[in-house]
């Protein structure tokens, strides 16, 4: 079911890969991200479990004869009918083949739902927002994967200039990454911001677990956190920002919308790195505040461009979590994992990009170049700590700023621009 006008994506190898090995793909992401357009260029036949009247009429009947069709056989919208789950995973047993269906969805299905284990037969795919590398918006010079490679080297002598003004900074950020903004006007994407907070809090939240909650509250809690975006805010405070006069909104209530945000993937919060130090340290394990898009903090908050370049220590925190998208992405492009550091003494480093085989490269990100000296302090302290008995020493150590020359310091780490980085 391919498409002229599709954007390609670096999820796209990976799903490929993901067909060839597993009998069905989940494929999960935020509403709006392109998970439907994307399953659409590798399935040869669909089923649109939300609007086709035959899956709702069929599916107390005989759900099985929703399975049929050319394959791979896409199922967009599945967890409207959780059932189906267990009758793909049955599909599958029966087949006994590889690339059979793509699962796409905007929000898990219930809790209560009796869902039984894919395990051996599903493969779990996150598709994130388009990256600036996807968006044409970097040059993909210096590849994340080869920041991991202990033996890598990159020639940052060969690399030019990469600069853009701060208010262009600025604007990539605010048109943010959800495909159906490409081409668009700065309007268009401060509207649709907007129109995605207002709809999550009004609409799409009970799709989560179908519990009614007040729109107002929802929104209020939704602007707390654009508010502690890339920070540790605790969910106590998030629910006295919320909770105003109102006595009842407690901490037990801000957790139960925090949960049925993430289920729809609307906020993506960043885990904390658990790591052996050579001394007893605590670390510090709240994850730290995302959204799918960073672009939804701006709507959250009915922000401008202007209202941006007069605030840029929030910026720079928007800044961040524009960074830690595109890492994502990336680092999802060869399966590496993105988290971030901070222990009771303070040390802090923004992220933390490790694969599989324990290969690791930390990032500190930074939107003005006069605070390159501070990351690269935040790396080095980091790097002061850990026991290298027990985990591999850096790949690399990385200050990503917003332009400029990618380059190396003396101390060995690396300044690189976010318009020259890339994935693989």
């Amino acid at each position: 079911m391919r498409h002229k006008n599709y954007h390609t994506r670096l999820v796209d190898q990976t799903l490929r890969a993901r067909l060839a090995s597993a009998g069905a793909v989940l494929l999960r992401g935020a509403k709006g991200c392109g998970k439907t357009f994307t399953a659409q260029q590798l399935s040869a036949s669909e089923l649109f479990v939300d609007t086709d009247t035959r899956a709702q009429s069929l599916i107390d009947v005989d759900p099985a004869l929703l399975l049929r069709g050319d394959t791979p056989r896409l199922l967009d919208e599945w967890q409207i009918y959780p059932d189906l789950w267990n009758y793909v995973r049955r599909e599958i047993d029966n087949r006994q083949m590889k690339g059979q269906f793509i699962l796409t969805g905007s929000a898990n299905p219930v809790t209560d739902a009796k869902i039984h284990s894919g395990v051996g037969r599903f493969a779990v795919l996150k598709m994130q927002t388009m990256s600036r590398a996807e968006l044409g918006q970097s040059n993909a010079q210096v590849p994340l994967e080869e920041l991991l490679n202990p033996h890598g080297e990159i020639r940052f002598a060969d690399m030019d200039e990469r600069s853009y003004p701060i208010d262009e900074v600025v604007r990539q950020i605010v048109f943010g990454g959800f495909p159906a903004l490409l081409g668009a006007t700065l309007n268009d994407a401060l509207r649709f911001a907007q129109d995605y907070v207002a709809l999550t809090a009004e609409a799409d939240i009970s799709r989560a677990d179908g519990v009614k909650r007040d729109p107002a509250k929802v929104l209020r809690l939704i602007r707390s956190y654009a508010r502690n975006i890339a920070t540790q805010a605790a969910v106590t405070a998030i629910a006295k920002d919320v909770r105003g006069d109102d006595a009842s909104f407690t901490e037990t209530t801000a957790f139960s919308y925090i949960d049925a945000l993430e289920k729809l993937m609307f906020i993506d919060n960043l885990s904390a790195w658990n790591t052996h130090l050579r001394s007893s340290v605590a670390l510090r394990t709240t994850p730290k505040r995302h959204f799918c898009d960073p672009s939804l903090a701006i709507g959250a908050l009915k922000l401008s461009v202007d209202d941006l370049l007069r605030d840029m220590e929030f910026t720079g925190f928007l800044f961040e979590s524009s960074v830690i998208r595109d890492l994502r992405v990336y680092a999802d492009a060869f399966g590496a994992e993105v988290s971030f550091y901070r222990d009771a003494k303070e040390r802090e480093v923004d992220a933390i990009v490790r694969k599989n085989d324990g290969s690791w490269a930390g990032f500190e990100i930074k939107l003005g170049n006069s605070r390159i000296d501070e990351g690269a302090k935040s790396l080095l302290a980091l790097h002061s700590v850990l026991d290298y008995e027990r985990i591999k020493k850096p790949s690399s150590l990385n200050v990503i700023t917003a332009s400029g020359f990618a380059y190396r310091r003396p101390d060995g780490v690396n300044v690189i621009p976010i318009s020259v980085l890339g994935a693989v």
